[in-house]
């Protein structure tokens, strides 16, 4: 089982769509896949249907800090297909709560640990550094960063991998997998640009060949509680996060 932590200090950059498209992308190619949401917008909870009375990974967090026995299993629910621990706004909570618990890092990590059955885990980050993205860093095996090819958000993928050198003091197996370009319009001469920085100052193989293209069916079907795949197979988006599965399997040699 691979842990992949989907990060990004900016936000609206495509972490939760990649994170939904590419787990039902693997889900197409016979791999099991978890889900998990801890960023406390609840963005990809949301975006799969989930709604704010329903069970969250708040409650497993508020039980482990209080030195009970938990298991990441008791929220799990299922939407469009795909298995999913999901957020909700209370999450918030959990930064403070965890602040005070021994081996606080690692909380994440240890409830990761006791999962069996699944070929990757993806964990959808909040755009900071707090106690939450660090639990996720810390458990993670390789961190995948979507960006958008513009300046603000390149700013920001600088910023968090600025942060990521001090996290591989606490995770020395964590390791960067690349940046995936979204939103992108090759005929825009700042994505072309800032493609090329990224490429100059990550190296080339830092960054995936595959460029998830500007679609609106992406936001349609998130809108509608689903991924692109069950929404609109024929869409660009769908063809783009279906080769970046491909590719993605490919630098996973699997």
């Amino acid at each position: 089982m691979k842990v992949i932590a989907i990060a990004n200090f900016k936000g609206g950059v495509g972490k939760t769509t990649t994170a939904i498209n590419l787990a039902a992308g693997l889900k197409t190619r016979g791999k099991k896949v978890l889900l998990l949401d801890v960023d406390p917008q609840a963005n990809l909870s949301q975006s799969l249907g989930v709604e704010e009375d329903e069970k969250a990974i708040y409650s497993v967090l508020h039980k482990e800090a209080m030195g009970e026995e938990t298991d990441l299993l008791e929220v799990l629910v299922k939407k469009s297909g795909l298995d999913l621990i999901p957020a909700s706004l209370d999450l918030a909570n959990a930064e403070l709560e965890l602040s005070s618990v021994y081996g606080r890092e690692h909380i994440l990590s240890q409830l990761i640990r006791s999962l069996t059955g699944y070929d990757f885990v993806f964990i959808d980050c909040p755009p900071s550094m707090g106690m939450l993205t660090i639990n996720a860093l810390v458990a993670s095996d390789y961190v995948l960063i979507p960006l958008q090819a513009e300046f603000l958000p390149l700013k920001g993928a600088r910023s968090f991998l600025a942060h990521f050198k001090r996290i591989r003091k606490l995770n020395k197996k964590i390791t960067l997998l690349g940046f995936v370009l979204t939103k992108y319009d090759e005929r825009k001469k700042m994505n072309r640009q800032i493609k090329k920085e990224l490429e100059t100052e990550f190296t080339a193989k830092n960054v995936f060949a595959t460029h998830i293209r500007t679609n609106i069916a992406l936001a349609n079907a998130q809108e509608n509680g689903t991924h692109i795949f069950n929404h609109d197979a024929n869409a660009n988006g769908a063809f783009d996060y279906a080769d970046l599965t491909d590719e993605f399997l490919e630098r996973m040699n699997t």
